[in-house]
């Protein structure tokens, strides 16, 4: 029996559509009905594009008739999130604030991806301010998992997470400065890519540049169901686009490396649930069959790199005042960002530089030390998926949920790509140094060799 247009992967819907074996409407209508059929259980894509989508899909139609060469991700439907700009869109980034802050034009990954042949079929739905791992807003609402309604589907890119589990487009676009992007798609059993710091050009004309902290740690990157699909989002993403001072042009093919991977079950000893070690021990495994020399060893350090991680996060809030949280009266943001207020004092100047110089230090340090075993192997986070919602239920899971999230939130400082891979019955997360994340993505294929299958949920 042939599999349903809408439960293909990007590689094999730009494949069909390369070979004319089917057309980009066809794909892009299964898509939208897939959109119907799962979307009101998920509330995962808040901002829907149908008639911009089904007129990209026949312009990209007609392009090929005319023998056009397709793009990588010719006729493949992707989302995007709602907090980067894409043109005559609001950027709301889940706030009421800003719906009606309209986008006059692409920020530079919706530019790449269209560039690459993609159709945005719709905008995913992210927490207030993109402040949490878990998704609801007051102007969107709540995100469900597909897999189980009881747990998170991530956050900040739970929409993305979310839409990509359930077949609502075979990419997603997420965002990543504390786990962003690798969080959704261990909450929700997909693949997740956090890049190198540099290597996909981000840029909102709607609010202008960000302050350090953001320079310096987010970044955009791909959600997928398959390895192979992660590989071909990057590529579309990293396209050239000078709107961003950090982006570089390196390859995404890197020099020969050692097959070397470092396992860290219990970054600085943090606490690890039992489900967590298995998945990590199963992973080294399944590595070290496949070649890989795999070694339990101490790293360079995790918690500093997470407070300084967290301080120069939060000085982003501080500059602009806490005010703007009260103006949007959203009551999960205002929980967290009490929270952070009352546990990251506001930042003096000697404190940023104080911080920026223990920034070099780590980076020093984790580069040395990727240099010499270029994979870490180690939790996404300390915990499996937690409950919706748990980080606001009191103080005591604020803390809980910061505290297993060190995994996630250390790497940015020093500008790491990390990827989660998915796993039963949770996923790992594999890091590597500066521009190498075709090392993570060959690693990942040997965990992950077949496409997560789509769930629908049965709610």
């Amino acid at each position: 029996m042939t599999a349903p247009l809408w439960s293909l992967t990007a590689a094999e819907i730009a494949r069909g559509i390369a070979e004319r074996r089917f057309g980009a409407r066809e794909v892009v209508a299964a898509a939208l009905a897939r959109l119907d059929a799962v979307n009101p259980s998920l509330n995962a894509v808040v901002q829907r594009m149908d008639a911009e989508a089904l007129a990209a899909a026949d312009a990209l139609d007609a392009a090929l008739a005319r023998g056009t060469p397709p793009g990588a991700l010719a006729g493949v439907p992707v989302t995007v999130k709602v907090n980067i700009d894409l043109a005559g869109q609001a950027t709301t980034n889940g706030l009421r604030l800003q719906a009606g802050l309209i986008a006059a034009e692409d920020s530079p990954p919706v530019a790449n991806l269209r560039r690459a042949g993609a159709i945005i079929i719709g905008r995913t739905n992210t927490p207030a301010f993109s402040l949490r791992w878990f998704t609801r807003n007051s102007l969107h609402g709540a995100t469900r998992n597909p897999r189980d309604p009881g747990l998170t589907p991530g956050g900040s890119s739970g929409g993305a997470g979310a839409s990509v589990a359930a077949g609502i487009g075979a990419l997603a676009h997420g965002t990543d400065i504390a786990g962003s992007i690798r969080y959704p798609a261990y909450a929700c059993g997909v693949h997740g890519l956090r890049p190198t710091l540099g290597r996909v050009p981000a840029f909102n004309a709607t609010q202008g540049d960000r302050l350090i902290g953001g320079q310096l740690m987010a970044v955009s990157g791909p959600l997928a169901r398959s390895v192979e699909d992660l590989a071909l989002g990057l590529a579309a993403l990293s396209a050239p686009d000078l709107r961003d001072p950090w982006w570089q042009p390196m390859p995404l093919q890197g020099a020969p490396a050692p097959a070397r991977v470092a396992l860290c079950p219990a970054p600085d000893g943090m606490a690890v649930a039992p489900p967590v070690r298995a998945a990590l021990q199963a992973a080294a495994d399944r590595l070290t069959d496949a070649g890989y020399e795999v070694a339990e060893l101490p790293t360079p350090p995790w918690a500093e790199a997470m407070e300084a991680q967290l301080r120069l996060w939060m000085a982003e809030f501080h500059h602009a005042g806490f005010g703007i949280v009260a103006r949007e009266a959203d009551p999960d943001a205002a929980f967290v960002a009490a929270r952070m207020r009352a546990r990251l004092p506001e930042p003096t100047l000697a404190a940023l530089m104080d911080d920026l110089k223990t920034r070099a230090r780590l980076v020093r340090l984790w580069r040395g030390f990727l240099a010499e075993w270029p994979l870490v192997l180690c939790p996404v986070s300390g915990e499996p998926p937690f409950a919706d919602h748990r980080d606001v239920a009191s103080d005591a899971d604020f803390a809980a949920v910061l505290a297993a999230q060190m995994p996630m939130i250390a790497p940015p400082l020093m500008g790491l790509p990390g990827i989660a891979v998915a796993g039963a019955p949770v996923g790992v997360q594999l890091l590597a140094g500066p521009w190498r994340e075709d090392l993570l993505l060959a690693a990942a294929r040997v965990l992950a060799p077949e496409p997560v299958a789509p769930v629908t949920p049965a709610f």
